[in-house]
């Protein structure tokens, strides 16, 4: 019971002992008991609310944060497209996305107060915010997953905007107050007009985001649609290129990938993925550029909110936290609107020639790849459900009547977004072509730059003229800007020059002991061998000799975990065989605990046999514990032991002279030689493996795989160079071991 209410019933029994007091009178202020309690029911479940109100802040302020990286991702990587890396439309941004517009969701909340209706309307700015941020990541989609996140936003926007117009229609986006001064005041009527439009503003703005809402949910479903055609054109273009590639490497007489050669395949990859890219051809769209209009424009009525002070007035449950909520969404509005105003010029970035600027000014040109996909859909069979012949045939026509529907919608939406985008790209082309032309005129009238024009134009265009071959667009008509050609140059070579301050120096410092001389006796292994396994097993022996100072074993230690880093590369590149995997997989979890724990399968290495004092007994304590272990049933265990057992029985049967008596240092020595030898083997086949990742047959995932192969190149390229100066041989993975798994 409330304490409204306590208070209450002391108060009427107090009026009841007064014999005064008529019974009517206290019978009448007995009737309000159900209304108190009501109250104070309805008083303790908006406590919580506040709360509420914090979760919608903080849900924003993640999806701000996300944005916001977005934004610091493009700029860094000079990708003015912005694509979205962070912040893409799926099932967990989505959720997140539901919690930031619970304001103008929420029906029964009575918001009379200014700032809650600044938030609440705010929250539609957002909205249209983040649905502007997300629409390139549709690109990075396969059908089921676009199809699937397409349906989940339309519901969300479809429920927000059934809402929001319940919500103008009964009036809780108006100032109340207002209302009732128009009502009462005299003078108010002959200005009644302007006062009504005051008193429902926010429902007016409200109405305008519902338009907006509706506009990107088309655009979403417009864009989707091309999105589809779209990647089956790139990818036809990708592979004809790629084939292209590979003729031109298998010609080369010398087969030797160097340095050189892998900078220039990585590039020709890099130019192939990141023109062919679909969020590439996404943010350089009509839609999108729509898109961004769309969220410039609604960025523009929090401004104005905020531009007339009306944080104060906060009347709703949730209390203080609207305007918390306010302003995360309004620095959420500001900054998220910077990456989509951004691409409405995202072609300015990758064109400017004559062709560009006229298929962008004949606006009522749709493109064969918006509609293309409508078009199968229409001319396609589909199977029947209907054995009548008489109710197939209407069925068809109602389905073909349906996509000309839908071709002609779509063709009218196209337009209808070429409009738009045509507004700020007149602006900007009109601006840069009279900087051009400015810039022209200088060096035509100056002798010396027309000397310039002249030698050094023909220069450039031979420059790029390679380059050019792996510009793959949509349009065939599309001539790339030289700049553009420039500026993916400079990107991949970044990329290299920043990996290549990340070189493995440890592991350069180990393969130095191989190059000088490589003695390994190359034999094909068994099946059973790879690379990494028989690399952990030689390192636990060499570690494990107490004698050994530990600046030597840490050396080890360092240059071997640098180099199980690329052996994994090509392990995973050349292998992919069950049993290699399971060996992987198995050194993957032995080597931590060697490197982290100094133990092997659970026992101290240094300690696995405190009376042993030789390396020749070392040696045999270890065969010995392995052979006891290759009969466990726990898969890992059986591996490693058994790899442990045929390493230690190799070394002890040798033809080592003095293998009886050697000491710790020889063997350490030995045992480090040998590591170098198989890392300095295994590691000449990195070229192969940069080749090989510079391809990939998922259209979405190109760009990054040809990221991968450039920075793989950046961290590799003294270890290629040194290989190569060395001849040392190119073998595939599990080709080079000893007799039973290891160089001796």
């Amino acid at each position: 019971m409330g304490s409204n209410l306590f208070e209450y019933n002391q108060i009427l029994n107090q009026l009841k002992t007064y014999t005064n007091i008529p019974q009517h009178l206290i019978s009448s202020f007995s009737s309000f008991t159900l209304l108190i309690y009501q109250s104070d029911q309805q008083n303790r479940f908006s406590k919580p609310m506040l709360w509420i109100g914090i979760y919608i802040a903080l849900a924003s302020l993640v999806c701000t944060l996300a944005m916001v990286a977005d934004l610091v991702h493009g700029i860094r990587n000079r990708k003015l497209w912005f694509p979205c890396k962070y912040f893409t439309l799926n099932a967990a941004s989505l959720s997140v996305i539901a919690v930031t517009i619970k304001l103008p969701m929420d029906l029964n909340n009575s918001m009379s107060g200014r700032m809650d209706l600044d938030a609440k309307v705010g929250s539609l700015a957002f909205m249209c915010t983040m649905m502007a941020n997300t629409l390139p990541s549709l690109a990075t989609m396969d059908n089921k997953e676009l199809l699937t996140n397409i349906i989940a936003l339309g519901v969300l926007v479809i429920t927000l905007v059934v809402n929001v117009c319940i919500q103008i229609n009964t009036g809780l986006l108006s100032l109340n107050h207002h209302e009732e001064r128009l009502d009462s005041n005299e003078e108010a009527k002959d200005q009644s007009p302007y006062m009504y439009a005051y008193a429902h503003r926010y429902g007016i703005v409200a109405t305008v985001y519902v338009g907006f809402l509706l506009m990107l949910l088309i655009i979403y479903v417009c864009s989707s649609i091309a999105i589809l055609k779209s990647k089956q054109i790139l990818n036809s273009k990708y592979q004809g290129a790629h084939e292209t590639t590979l003729n031109d490497v298998q010609s080369d007489t010398t087969g030797i990938l160097t340095v050189d050669k892998l900078k220039q395949y990585v590039r020709n990859y890099w130019i192939m993925a990141g023109t062919s890219s679909p969020v590439f051809v996404t943010a350089c769209s009509a839609t999108t550029s729509a898109s961004g209009v769309i969220c410039a424009c609604g960025a523009s009525f929090p401004v104005l909110m905020l531009y007339f002070g009306f944080l104060s007035d906060y009347k709703s449950d949730y209390k203080w936290s609207m305007l918390v909520i306010f302003l995360t969404q309004f620095i959420g509005v500001i900054l998220g609107s910077i990456a989509p105003i951004s691409r409405c010029f995202a072609d300015l970035s990758f064109n400017m020639s004559i062709i560009w600027m006229w298929n962008h000014i004949n606006v009522f040109k749709v493109e064969s790849y918006w509609t293309q996909k409508l078009c199968d859909w229409k001319h396609s069979s589909i199977p029947f459900l209907v054995s009548s012949r008489k109710n197939k045939i209407i069925v068809q026509k109602l389905i073909t009547l349906v996509m000309s529907i839908c071709i002609g919608f779509q063709n009218m939406v196209v337009v209808a977004c070429k409009m738009i985008a045509f507004i700020p790209i007149f602006f900007v082309v009109s601006v840069l072509c009279c900087i051009n032309g400015w810039k022209w005129m200088k060096t035509v009238c100056s002798s010396k730059g027309a000397h310039v024009l002249v030698q050094h134009r023909p220069a450039q265009l031979e420059k790029f003229k390679d380059l050019r071959l792996y510009i793959l667009t949509l349009e065939e008509d599309i001539e790339v800007a030289e700049r553009t050609l420039e500026g993916i140059t400079k990107s991949v070579n970044l990329v290299i020059q920043k990996a290549a301050k990340n070189q493995p120096n440890n592991l350069m410092k180990l393969l130095q002991e191989s190059c000088s001389d490589f003695k390994g006796n190359v034999t094909t292994s068994h099946a059973e061998d790879c690379w990494s396994l028989t690399l952990v097993t030689l390192t636990t022996v060499a570690i494990s000799l107490p004698d050994i100072p530990d600046e030597l074993t840490d050396r080890l230690l360092s240059g071997v975990s640098e180099g199980l880093v690329y052996v994994t590369l090509v392990e995973e590149t050349f292998n992919a065989s069950n049993d290699c995997l399971s060996m992987q997989k198995a050194a993957k979890s032995l080597w931590v605990e060697v490197e982290v724990y100094h133990k092997w399968l659970g026992n101290k290495l240094r300690k696995l046999a405190p009376q042993v004092k030789t390396a020749k007994q070392i040696l045999e304590c270890f065969r010995d514990t392995s052979e006891n272990m290759t009969a466990a049933e726990v898969e890992r265990l059986n591996i490693c032991a058994n790899s442990m057992y045929r390493v230690t029985q190799t070394i002890l049967l040798s033809d080592h002279p003095n293998i009886n008596n050697i000491s710790q240092e020889e063997l350490f020595n030995k045992l480090t030689t040998r590591i170098a030898d198989i890392l300095a083997a295994c590691l000449s086949n990195l070229p192969r493996v940069i080749a090989m990742k510079c391809h990939t047959d998922v259209i979405e995932k190109r760009e990054a795989s040809a990221h991968a192969a450039a920075r793989l190149l950046g961290e590799t390229m003294k270890i290629i160079n040194t290989l190569q100066d060395h001849q040392l041989p190119r073998l595939n993975t599990c080709e080079v071991f000893i007799d039973n798994g290891v160089l001796i």
